[in-house]
């Protein structure tokens, strides 16, 4: 059984996504982050930075991984899942995953809180982190003219990076003229792991409901 400590965001998502396609039983635990649990002492003894998400292996002595890339490659490797085994194949998930992380979830990332959340219009931030975006999204379109999915098969790459760029409604990205970003969306999105991922744990109002009720579930 694996301890799931998480929220509804897209890092969150990630690992939901990659348990419910791995079909490994967990204990998910909500941490509202509006009401900054993520700072407490408690989650702090699980992740030193304050972030979700954090798994915890019971099978494997209470292992604590946390960041999410972290969390798909130990998952991928417990498995042999999701992974290729040979050293190219691993190599190219690799790439792919580290292009999420180092790049999509940055940019997007900042693009959501100047097109969203920041107290005061700063265009020239908004422009430069959208456009960004934007670019990097042109990145996956030409790797997806050539290849199904980002390392060949899919893969923990995929997983990250979907649940990052299927947003991009919400930080207001273009994806016009985009149309092999556009169908690899599309066909992840059809992934019955990727659809009930994406709705644990619920939307913040239902979330705060179940954790009031005392229920943490347990998929699987």
């Amino acid at each position: 059984m694996i301890d799931l400590y998480t929220s509804a965001t897209p890092n969150g998502w990630k690992v939901t996504i990659a348990l419910e396609e791995l079909e490994l039983p967990y204990k998910l635990h909500t941490v509202n982050l509006s009401a900054g649990e993520q700072h407490s002492k408690e989650f702090l003894t699980l992740n030193l930075n304050g972030r979700i998400p954090v798994i915890v292996d019971r099978e494997k002595d209470n292992f604590t991984v946390f960041e999410s890339g972290a969390i798909l490659l130990y998952l991928a490797e417990k498995t042999g899942k999701l992974m290729p085994k040979d050293v190219k194949g691993r190599s190219l998930v690799m790439q792919w995953l580290m292009f999420q992380m180092g790049g999509i979830g940055p940019m997007q990332g900042q693009a959501v809180v100047f097109e969203r959340y920041f107290p005061e219009d700063v265009p020239q931030a908004r422009t430069r982190y959208k456009n960004e975006t934007r670019r990097l999204y042109e990145v996956l379109d030409s790797r997806l003219g050539q290849v199904e999915f980002l390392a060949g098969e899919y893969s923990i790459a995929d997983i990250a990076t979907w649940a990052w760029v299927h947003t991009y409604r919400w930080p207001r990205i273009p994806v016009d003229g985009l149309e092999n970003l556009r169908r690899w969306i599309k066909v992840i999105s059809e992934r019955p792991s990727c659809q009930r991922g994406i709705s644990i744990p619920p939307p913040a109002g239902r979330a705060d409901e179940q954790k009031a009720r005392g229920s943490s579930i347990v998929t699987r």
